[in-house]
């Protein structure tokens, strides 16, 4: 089974666009909660994703309870890892390096993300580091049964 750490834009994208057809990242939240693949997160992108739900942008579509619900169930459901050794300047920005940091830490096969800096790196010590659409392809390939 694949397993992924999802970042924090496609993760708040997905909450927002989850009822959403033509959303890709919530086909994957979808993917996810219906079918599996191995969601991995650390504490630092759930603590980054409550951050995030502060914006005006999000404090507009969900609730206090929407926002708790939803840290809830990433904690109870998703596989959380703590970020083993430390990167520094493989990406652009720092908190992108925590984020290659969560995905080496929990050993996946991908890292998906709409950072088109980070896509730019392809691949890292393993880990493959697709945009939404891309994961949702493999995802295709990997469940050709299932209606993503």
């Amino acid at each position: 089974m694949i397993s992924a750490v999802l970042d924090t834009n496609v993760l708040a994208s997905g909450i927002i666009g989850f009822s959403n057809v033509s959303s890709a990242p919530g086909r994957i939240l979808r993917a996810w909660r219906d079918w599996g693949f191995n969601l991995v997160l650390s504490e630092h992108i759930i603590v980054e994703l409550a951050r995030t739900f502060q914006a005006p942008y999000f404090l507009y579509r969900l609730t206090p309870d929407q926002v708790t619900s939803v840290l809830a169930l990433l904690r109870s459901e998703a596989k959380i890892v703590h970020i083993v050794g430390h990167l520094q300047d493989v990406a652009t920005h720092p908190e992108d390096d925590l984020i290659l940091a969560t995905a080496v830490s929990g050993k996946v096969d991908c890292l998906v993300t709409g950072d088109r800096e980070l896509q730019r790196l392809g691949n890292y010590q393993g880990v493959r580091i697709l945009s939404p659409r891309s994961f949702l392809d493999l995802l295709s390939t990997e469940l050709p049964d299932r209606e993503l």
